[in-house]
């Protein structure tokens, strides 16, 4: 316990330390032999004196003892010993993301592991984890969409929401056009200078209110850009089904319409990704990081508090000690 406050300890007056070096020179001129006249007792037997030693002659230097425990508490103190605490501030700007993520029933194939969904929510966890700074939303979307999570920085709640997502929440489909458009409400009044979604799917389009075509222009008026993400391998992929007798691995082929996507993308200033696979898809989130940058500064105060009271206090106690035992148990005259 001790060692610890010791090394959180931090001495604002160091120089102090230089007076330590008198503390040998004060046990010198303690111990050496006194440069004086003494004068010289004959007698023919020193019985009658006893051994001349007692409690008191053997327990004298303590008040020497006491004196120098004294004076190395007062440089102590004079050294000014603090307990720094840090404070931080951050400033700056950060940037609004809308995390739009499809959650039909084909994001439950296994060719990601444990599945795209699950895949796809733990790398949206670790993106969230990056960017701290930033205000972040999520939209889920099947064959209609939902706001699972408004824009915010309360990352601890985004990130619940994220993993209470499954499968069968909404209406079965694909509707990207709807889970677009929805991102871009979530971003349409945001004061940020950059808005982004990450829209994330596996399949093709196939329903919803809403034109992707439309919803990618009202991206555009809002100045929202859009980083597409298509999921799935290439070829047929292993999907559970729902039957009457269980559930069943089926093998279905992966469409995901990429020219859609990529336009979507390039026409709103972003990029399109293609994930086959966990490694490749936790790559495009570390992309997508490190394109949209924010941009913060963070101030560090430091706080001191002194500490040189219990050096003062146990100094006054020192010196009382030995002033009271002088005065008393080893009082020379009577």
């Amino acid at each position: 316990m001790l060692y610890d406050w010791f090394s959180n300890i931090h001495f604002a007056q160091p120089l102090f330390f230089a007076l330590y070096a008198l503390i040998p020179l004060l046990i010198y001129w303690y111990i050496k032999p006194p440069l004086r006249l003494q004068g010289t007792l004959i007698v023919s037997s020193i019985k009658s004196f006893g051994s001349g030693r007692s409690w008191k002659t053997t327990l004298r230097h303590i008040l020497f003892a006491f004196r120098l425990l004294a004076i190395m508490s007062i440089i102590l103190a004079l050294a000014r010993p603090q307990v720094g605490s840090e404070q931080q501030t951050t400033t700056g700007e950060g940037i609004d993301i809308m995390l739009c993520l499809d959650i039909s029933g084909s994001m439950l194939a296994q060719d990601f592991t444990p599945n795209r969904m699950e895949a796809a929510k733990d790398v949206a966890a670790a993106f969230i984890d990056r960017r701290p700074t930033d205000r972040i939303g999520l939209v889920i979307f099947a064959g209609e969409s939902f706001t699972m999570c408004p824009l915010t920085t309360d990352h601890s709640v985004l990130k619940s929401q994220l993993f209470n997502v499954q499968s069968g929440l909404l209406e079965d489909g694909t509707a990207i056009g709807s889970g677009l458009a929805t991102g871009v409400e979530r971003l349409r009044s945001s004061q940020s200078k950059s808005k982004v979604i990450i829209l994330l799917t596996d399949g093709e389009d196939n329903g919803g209110r809403l034109d992707p075509n439309t919803a990618k222009e009202i991206a555009k008026s809002f100045g929202v850009r859009v980083y597409t993400v298509g999921m799935g391998t290439e070829g047929f992929a292993p999907v559970p089904v729902q039957t009457p007798s269980g559930v069943i691995m089926q093998r279905e082929k992966v469409s995901i319409d990429e020219k859609l996507l990529t336009q979507i993308a390039d026409e709103t200033g972003g990029k399109y990704f293609r994930a086959k696979d966990n490694e490749s898809l936790s790559g495009i989130y570390k992309e997508i990081d490190q394109m949209e940058k924010s941009k913060f500064e963070v101030k560090t105060f430091t706080h001191y508090t002194e500490k040189f009271l219990p050096f003062v206090i146990a100094a006054l106690a020192f010196v009382l000690l030995e002033w009271v035992l002088r005065l008393t148990l080893f009082r020379k005259f009577p």
